[in-house]
């Protein structure tokens, strides 16, 4: 019998990518990472098979550092790499003993250096899927802010650069679905529904928690140059921190996954 199929959530640091993590694993069949001593539950933490160090992770670093663009091939695309990541990773995935359900179907792992690793992850677990959160470059760039010592400028051309690689790996990824932080804080039960289709399995979960909008939280009044202007609006961003609508950008290869997944999107256009 196959064992739990593996969803790698990813994204840039103050993303929402937790939050993506604990919708997913509050969905039927779906374990997650909880309880663990590491920041944020983050399974990269947890392993030893790909060495991780404040140089492999560091916040508006790692995106753009060629030696954390795992990809098919590389030097980490052996079998041993993925028996070390199930083993260590195995005893996280203890299900609430609160929830009436079989064995998952599903293992959620998030760790923000997944939004580079998806086709190594692919190539290790083949029936994985990948589930990538973004959020407004201004945002973004004002919440690492208390993190980094870079000027405000380099942040946004590290968001530009790491999305821009990001999309470019979608064409080599079976299934993969974009997330926006702006779409899931507007409705947060929709984006369940979405998760819900893209892992096919039951909807209708209530949500775990009470989801706020933090995006208020940070100024947006840095001037964007034109092509920081161009490259955020290619995923719907406008100045001043300001959201506008955008295509849904989803890969699966089963056409039924996939409209399931469009249509909890309110059947806006599917791009991949």
């Amino acid at each position: 019998m196959m064992g739990p199929r593996y969803v790698f959530v990813g994204g840039l640091h103050r993303s929402g990518t937790s939050l993506a993590a604990r919708l997913l694993g509050a969905l039927p069949g779906v374990a997650a990472i909880t309880g663990a001593p590491v920041p944020e539950n983050e399974g990269v933490y947890l392993q030893g098979a790909i060495p991780h160090t404040a140089r492999d992770g560091a916040p508006m670093h790692f995106a753009t550092d060629p030696a954390q663009h795992l990809v098919e091939g590389c030097r980490w695309d052996r079998l041993e790499t993925r028996v070390r990541l199930v083993a260590d990773w195995d005893p996280w995935f203890a299900q609430d003993p609160g929830r009436d359900q079989g064995p998952p179907l599903w293992r959620v792992e998030k760790s923000p250096v997944n939004l580079t690793r998806g086709r190594l992850y692919q190539q290790l677990f083949p029936m994985s899927q990948q589930v990538f959160v973004i959020r407004h470059p201004q945002v973004v760039a004002a919440a690492v802010a208390k993190w980094v010592d870079r000027p405000v400028e380099d942040l946004l051309d590290h968001w530009i650069a790491a999305h821009t690689q990001m999309e470019a790996d979608l064409d080599y990824l079976h299934a993969a679905l974009v997330l926006r932080y702006e779409d899931v804080v507007r409705d947060p039960s929709q984006a369940m529904a979405m998760l819900a289709a893209y892992l096919d399995v039951p909807g209708g979960t209530a949500l775990p928690e009470q989801v706020r909008d933090g995006n208020a939280d940070y100024p947006c009044d840095t001037a964007l140059r034109d092509n920081q202007r161009a490259a955020a609006a290619r995923w719907g961003y406008a100045p001043g921190g300001r959201t506008l609508p955008a295509p849904l950008r989803l890969r699966h290869p089963l056409r039924r996954v996939r409209d399931a997944v469009a249509a909890a999107h309110e059947g806006q256009a599917v791009e991949g």
